[in-house]
């Protein structure tokens, strides 16, 4: 027994000797400033806002919400998220002895006797981590449980720009159907008009065709435009996790607030921010403690074991007397394996620099995606003072052509064609608003969000 415990302490003095690579963040050249802005990059950053406060519109915070507690992404998300923990638990247990018990019960017969022998015993066994295989099993399981954590926050924070862009979409088709009725309402009454003079005999069949044939394209696109609103509204109910039905509307298209300033951080922040790069970075240091695992696969494996247990052939004496115990140590080390163990090396190896390149692409892609979004919303917000001015000056061209029609001036044609130039005018400044909306929600998903 005391051999036992020498051997015991001194397995636990060298369980520091693990072997394998420490793990080190792969150097990268990081931009001072994101490509694309127009401003010097500073530490103030659009994603420092929680969604709620980005998020104006008091009916789309509902529905955000409502994805975020009964979403089936998230749901899955959660459920993966236990499941890493789970595992990461299982790992852990290793570090620590496992004990069992057994009792057994036989009859037999000896010197003309026959009579029954109970025994009960409780074994423990345990594996000394003297080159830190279980240390590293433990480091991949934990930084597998830390990946699928980022992973949520990723699911959860795609969800909030999903359903906020599907929802900047139904306003803009609400948009599109307002103008459609509109437009419509306009030229039906033009086309009484016509219809009217025509029979009088004061209006021309061309003019009262045309009329006509403004009338039928406006009214043609009213059921297109209430079809797509129903589509979106399923899109939106699935995000939510309901069934198909009718979704609430809150502040016009027109009315939603944008930010007025968007910074966009500093690029080194995107590191630290974005859970795809941080889960990739947990899925790199799971690889690393992979190749750990791997090398301690070279060294022997060292497994005290131990018994304490009594036996009778009476149940009524079973605790009182015939006690016995015994701990015994183990050693179990790779004599032969035909290269095995260099190939799960290599494997081991390999996967991690897959690892390390996936890391290094999330970080490259994060840079790109903050770029792209930054000058969209740059460019959409010239774009969208330009829409403005188209919009106003079709608008004076309908006031100037009626009045030009009414003084005898001009043919009516004049009119009908200022009124489709301002029916084009106003969908194209509901889409560049919708985009500018979209872009600000991109944006923000691309810089990480605001969940720390």
């Amino acid at each position: 027994m005391k051999r036992s415990v020498l051997i015991l302490l001194a397995a636990a003095l060298l369980s520091g000797c693990a072997v394998g690579p420490a793990y080190q963040r792969p150097p990268l050249v990081v931009p001072e400033q994101i490509y694309g802005a127009s401003e010097p990059a500073s530490a103030e950053s659009l994603a420092d806002l929680a969604w709620f406060d980005l998020f104006q519109d008091p009916v789309l915070r509902s529905l955000i919400e409502e994805a975020l507690r009964n979403g089936y992404d998230v749901r899955v998300a959660a459920a993966r998220v236990e499941e890493a923990r789970a595992r990461a638990g299982i790992v852990n247990a290793a570090r620590y002895p496992n004990v069992d018990g057994q009792v057994d019960v036989g009859v037999g017969r000896q010197s003309g006797d026959t009579g029954a022998a109970i025994a009960a015993n409780v074994g423990a066994g345990w594996e000394v981590d003297l080159w830190g295989r279980i240390r590293h099993l433990n480091e991949a399981a934990r930084a597998q449980y830390l990946a699928s954590e980022e992973g949520q926050r990723a699911v959860r924070l795609a969800l909030v720009a999903e359903v906020a862009s599907t929802y900047f979409d139904l306003r803009e088709l609400d948009e599109e159907l307002d103008i459609a009725k509109r437009t419509t309402a306009a030229f039906q009454d033009t086309f009484d008009l016509f219809d009217r003079r025509l029979r009088g005999g004061t209006a021309s069949g061309l003019e009262t065709a045309r009329a006509e044939a403004l009338l039928a394209n406006a009214a043609a696109q009213i059921p297109a435009v209430e079809r797509n609103i129903v589509d979106t509204e399923n899109q939106l109910n699935v995000l939510l996790g309901r069934m198909p039905g009718p979704v609430a509307r809150g502040i016009s298209l027109a009315e939603q607030p944008v930010p007025p300033a968007v910074p966009a951080g500093l690029p080194s922040a995107l590191l630290l921010r974005r859970p795809d790069v941080l889960a990739a970075e947990q899925q790199l240091i799971a690889a690393n403690a992979n190749v750990g695992v791997a090398e301690a696969s070279f060294y022997p494996t060292i497994s005290l074991t131990g018994l304490l247990g009594v036996q009778s052939t009476d149940l009524s004496e079973l605790f009182g007397e015939g006690r016995i115990w015994r701990i015994q140590a183990g050693l179990l080390g790779p004599i032969f394996n035909a290269g095995r163990l260099r190939n799960q090396k290599r494997v081991a190896v390999a996967q991690f620099d897959v690892a390390r390149a996936e890391y290094e692409r999330a970080v490259t892609e994060a840079m790109a995606d903050v770029s792209t979004s930054l000058v969209t919303m740059e460019k959409l917000q010239v774009a969208e003072t330009a829409r403005v001015r188209a919009v106003r000056a079709n608008e004076n061209a309908v006031r100037l052509a009626t009045i030009r029609y009414d003084s005898g001036l001009s043919a009516y044609f004049e009119v009908l064609d200022a009124m489709s130039q301002l029916l084009t005018a106003e969908n194209a400044l509901a889409r560049t608003r919708r985009d500018r909306l979209v872009a600000v929600v991109q944006f923000y998903r691309a810089l990480g969000g605001g969940w720390r």
